[in-house]
């Protein structure tokens, strides 16, 4: 790894933005993401946080919302790229219901990412 880079993660409630997110993200540098489907725990157990079976109500409602979690190793000068396309696409971040964004740093980056 010669230089720094951040694991940026979004958490993506807007499913239906995701193309235009990924053509977006292409278009500034993004090399590859890895999606992932997820539900949060809101969702889940719903108000009542102390239901024992809110944890399984994800397995009897086909209904239950889900979100789609992305995550993007980019080299630190591409972070506020990101940013500023993640919330342009999204129409703004501070939105409810919108998505989460955030970075941590890589400390090592071992393998080969094929081009």
């Amino acid at each position: 790894m010669d230089k720094p880079m951040q694991l940026l993660v979004l958490i993506l409630n807007q499913k239906e933005c995701l193309d235009d997110l990924f053509d977006a993200l292409l278009e500034i540098g993004v090399k590859g993401a890895t999606m992932l489907e997820s539900t949060g725990m809101a969702h889940i157990v719903g108000e009542d946080t102390r239901s024992l079976f809110g944890s399984i109500r994800m397995l009897v409602d086909p209904d239950l919302e889900s979100n789609r979690t992305i995550f993007m190793a980019v080299d630190e000068p591409l972070v506020e790229k990101v940013r500023t396309t993640v919330s342009e696409v999204l129409g703004g971040l501070n939105k409810p219901d919108t998505g989460v964004l955030f970075g941590l740093p890589i400390t090592f980056f071992d393998g080969k990412v094929s081009k």
